[in-house]
């Protein structure tokens, strides 16, 4: 089993309002030349979390961070120009990124939580992590 010590959020930087899949992600991902989508969970827009990337499986999400972390996006993050980096997380979205971030710190106790601007020169995920 893997050492997770990090949890590091993303968006997924799609229009505000346009509803985006794991499907969509993933197809993405492979353009890309990943072996798949890179997250371990994706929220959408209603709040649901669903699976990505096995947990088993180190991630494809923050480069130098993957083999010890768990990688969590939300669909949106930019504007309706598709730009300008903008938190558009829904409140389904709030209550279910808190929920599933309290869940994970649980079962990988001392787990940092982190926004992937941390660690990339980005925006992403488009809010400060004491904002979550």
């Amino acid at each position: 089993m893997r050492k997770i010590d990090k949890i590091i959020l993303h968006c997924s930087a799609t229009p505000e309002g346009h509803d985006y899949t794991v499907a969509d992600i993933d197809r993405w991902h492979r353009e890309r030349g990943f072996n798949g989508i890179g997250y371990h969970y994706v929220i959408y827009l209603d709040g649901t979390v669903n699976p990505g990337r096995s947990i088993e499986r180190i991630g494809a999400h923050c480069i130098g961070q993957n083999s010890n972390s768990i990688g969590i996006c939300y669909i949106g993050g930019v504007t309706t120009d598709g730009k300008t980096p903008k938190d558009t997380r829904t409140p389904a979205q709030r209550k279910a990124l808190r929920e599933l971030v309290d869940t994970l710190r649980k079962k990988y106790p001392g787990a940092t939580v982190h926004g992937h601007y941390e660690f990339a020169n980005k925006d992403c995920p488009s809010f400060k992590i004491c904002d979550l």
